[in-house]
């Protein structure tokens, strides 16, 4: 697992491990099942401490890209659909690709665009 911290960057190394973790998770780098290295390992690795290596680990954890075995390790979970959407809507704005897509009770879904009217909601 490759991971590069800079030290000088305002960002909290811990959010840096977190970004560049999730980062290899979504693009496929890190597979399902796969072992992250152990808190003490990697911190030594990063010259880091472990506590903020933990962090990073309980945050992954948090947003459910990893699970934490007891005397076992950290592990690769499935990667949640939804942010595979939200990696590519962000992916889309930076690259200027959005797709416009809205969904209302009296219109389907999928029948907006860019240059058609907004949905019109009927007021009770």
């Amino acid at each position: 697992m490759k991971i590069i911290v800079d030290h000088t960057s305002m960002q909290p190394i811990y959010e840096q491990i977190v970004e560049q973790i999730k980062k290899q998770i979504l693009q496929g780098t890190l597979q399902e099942g796969a072992p992250l290295d152990s808190v003490r390992m990697l911190a030594k690795d990063l010259k880091v401490s472990a506590l903020t290596v933990k962090k990073a680990y309980d945050a992954l954890e948090e947003e459910q890209l990893i699970a934490t075995v007891h005397g076992k390790g950290s592990f690769v979970l499935g990667v949640n659909p939804s942010l595979l959407a939200e990696d590519t809507v962000v992916t889309a704005v930076v690259t200027g690709a959005v797709v416009f897509e809205e969904t209302c009770s009296n219109v389907p879904p999928k029948s907006s665009t860019p240059s058609s009217p907004p949905c019109i909601r009927n007021s009770p």
